[in-house]
């Protein structure tokens, strides 16, 4: 009986990695630079949460929180669905009672309960070591074989000691709009030395109804591949996918609306 149960124990291990495996680790934008990663597992991380009404209502749920620094477009935390499992992961940590002051918080980490290794770097919200807009943290996950990297509120191109660091990169999200982060023009330099092998993604960027920040326009300038998927959120994602050299892909910040029946 006991080997019987540990055959059948085996057998449903091995069946459920496998229909894992066969499943694409999805990408969604939910505007500003919220984004998230659903693994093949199902697992979901989150980056940066916001309260802009403009992009809706519904957010998306969380088993690991990332957030890169602590301005109010970025760390709302409380607008997620709740939940109690939820771990979280923060680039910056403060350096006064009163959380006005903050350090880079070196992260390199494996998460087995989610089946993925995290990484921070630090860098900077401006071009003046942090100066104006103090402190920014880049997060590298690595999940289903894949790496994703999120910028957050980059504010100056990337040294090439700390392209080196970053390493291979297969899908990217970057803040193009400008004004609190780097523009368009720094942002396909940028895109360019990291050179993600599969994807790069534009966020924090102006859209109908939100113009603080500037559009999109001038990073899509002059890039050889970009794909236009604004009817979605979603971009699903395989290892094994081919590129002859990255796909800026345009998302939109809502659902895909499902079709009605005729």
């Amino acid at each position: 009986m006991i080997r019987m149960f540990t055959i059948l124990a085996t057998f449903l291990c091995f069946t459920s990695m496998a229909t894992a495996a066969d499943k694409p680790t999805k990408v969604r934008w939910y505007g500003q630079s919220l984004m998230q990663i659903e693994t093949a597992a199902g697992k979901k991380i989150v980056f940066d949460p916001h309260a802009i009404s403009i992009f809706g209502l519904e957010k998306p749920e969380a088993d690991l929180l990332c957030i890169t620094h602590e301005h109010d477009d970025h760390n709302q935390s409380d607008v997620l669905p709740k939940n109690e499992k939820r771990l979280e992961r923060r680039g910056l940590k403060p350096t006064n009672k009163a959380k006005t002051m903050f350090e880079w918080n070196k992260i390199d980490e494996k998460i087995d309960a989610l089946g993925i290794t995290l990484k921070t770097y630090g860098t900077f919200h401006d071009e003046k070591d942090g100066k104006e807009r103090g402190l920014n943290s880049v997060f590298v996950i690595t999940v289903d074989g894949l790496t994703f990297c999120h910028l957050g509120d980059l504010g100056h191109e990337l040294s090439p000691q700390l392209i080196k660091q970053i390493g291979k990169i297969d899908v990217l999200m970057i803040p193009v709009g400008g004004i609190y982060t780097i523009n368009g023009e720094v942002a396909r330099k940028v895109t360019a030395a990291i050179n993600p092998r599969l994807f790069a993604i534009p966020m924090h960027f102006a859209v109908e109804g939100y113009d603080d920040l500037l559009s999109n326009a001038e990073y899509l300038e002059e890039q050889k591949n970009v794909k236009k998927m604004e009817e979605t959120n979603e971009l699903s994602v395989t290892a094994d996918m081919k590129s002859d050299g990255y796909t800026v892909v345009v998302l939109g910040f809502k659902k895909a609306e499902l079709k009605k029946d005729k």
